[in-house]
């Protein structure tokens, strides 16, 4: 199986040279389970490309330019080669992803730097064109709420949801619903200790996805916000937004098959489940930490679903692990499983092929593929390995 690799440039002190190739097993088969190989540079470009989508129709790859601040389109010309199309489209600072609608007519960029979400159109040959900044995010929480108590909605869903784990996993529930003294945080516009104000939280928009009904969710993590959209020819119109504990820092979200949103938080390494009501307004309606031990300093990267949807796996940066959480019920409820080793130093980024789960190791400059037990759901070890220079992406190749 053939899978694209992103990765850093030496422009943010990275070793790779573009967008890479990644053979698990041979290139043409359906499994992953068989020996890594890097294959090398399909396209080199400078810039960073930190993050990698395809058209849905086209052979044409998108690179979120995180050192840059741009998206770049590239054409497939061969099997391993492709070549620059058209010129990279300025975003804004840290462009970290980007995600291209189902049509193939826009992609969407969010960018860590300066928070912005900017909605890109694509030509009928793929190319990217236009840019439209979509309205700034807000902090929910202003400068005076460091010690807000936990909101109602998240309240309810806790509470529901340590009824349902019972007396056995009840502890693992977050305490949302149990009120708190006021704790500022780094972000936090509370006074410092020696009197000073702390510098403001900023916008740090992290990932988005296109939902179906030409709904858009984003994350931003500096401000705790999964914000929803409406998509269009003039770019993103402002739905709604939902509001995650502060300091919280939302960074990646899957959709289940059930409809049901999760969400993990990079710095309070949990998921949020969240889910639409009739109307189509989304709210929280569940939750769990990603392991009881995960360490502090630790901090959450990427979220994946195993084939069946029965499991979620959270990468952890730091103790470079990755936990396993079952989804029972409808979808809403989740119950932490496992925490094994990673493999790779800085898990950035991992993906689920069948019964493999390939994890990208950002500074141990490797790849490593997992087995995955499929009564469990949980990774059982190391079984390949291959040197792969900064990678922050995998995307499987058509």
């Amino acid at each position: 199986m053939r899978f694209w690799t992103g990765g850093y440039t030496a422009d943010m002190e990275g070793a790779a040279a573009g967008i890479g190739t990644l053979l698990a097993g041979e290139a043409g088969d359906p499994l992953a389970g068989g020996p890594l190989r890097f294959g090398g540079d399909v396209v080199r470009v400078e810039g960073s490309p930190a993050w990698i989508a395809a058209h849905p129709v086209r052979d044409v790859l998108y690179a979120a330019l995180e050192g840059a601040g741009a998206v770049q389109a590239f054409a497939q010309t061969g099997e391993a080669r492709f070549v620059p199309l058209g010129a990279p489209v300025p975003v804004g600072d840290l462009a970290c992803h980007v995600a291209v609608a189902p049509d193939g007519g826009s992609l969407i960029a969010s960018c860590w730097g300066d928070g912005h979400v900017v909605h890109v159109t694509l030509d009928a040959a793929g190319a990217p064109s236009s840019a439209v900044t979509a309205v700034a995010a807000t902090d929910p929480y202003g400068d005076a709420s460091a010690g807000a108590a936990p909101l109602p909605a998240l309240g309810a869903a806790a509470a529901a949801l340590r009824e349902a784990a019972g007396a056995e996993f009840a502890h693992l529930v977050p305490d949302h619903d149990r009120e708190t003294a006021p704790t500022p945080d780094a972000g936090s516009a509370a006074s410092s200790p020696g009197g000073e104000a702390a510098e403001p939280r900023v916008s740090r928009a992290h990932q988005a996805a296109y939902l179906p009904d030409g709904v858009v969710a984003t994350t931003d993590m500096g401000l705790d916000l999964v914000r929803f959209w409406r998509a269009g020819s003039a770019g993103l119109r402002p739905l709604q937004e939902v509001v995650l504990p502060r300091g919280s820092g939302p960074r990646h979200l899957r959709r289940h098959p059930s409809g049901h949103l999760y969400v993990i938080t990079e710095l309070s390494h949990e998921v949020f489940v969240l889910a639409p009501d009739a109307a189509g307004s989304w709210t929280v309606v569940g939750g769990a930490p990603l392991s009881a031990d995960v360490r502090p300093d630790d901090t959450a990267a990427e979220l994946a679903l195993s084939r069946d949807g029965g499991f979620l796996y959270g990468g952890i940066r730091g103790s470079n692990t990755i936990a396993t959480l079952r989804v029972r019920g409808d979808g809403s409820i989740l119950e932490p499983v496992a925490l094994v080793e990673a493999g790779v130093d800085w898990p950035r980024y991992h993906v689920v092929a069948r019964d493999t789960l390939l994890v990208a190791g950002e500074r141990s400059n490797d790849v490593a593929s997992l087995t995955l037990d499929e009564r469990t759901g949980v990774p059982r070890g190391i079984r390949h390995r291959t040197e792969v220079p900064s990678p922050t992406c995998l995307l499987p190749a058509r």
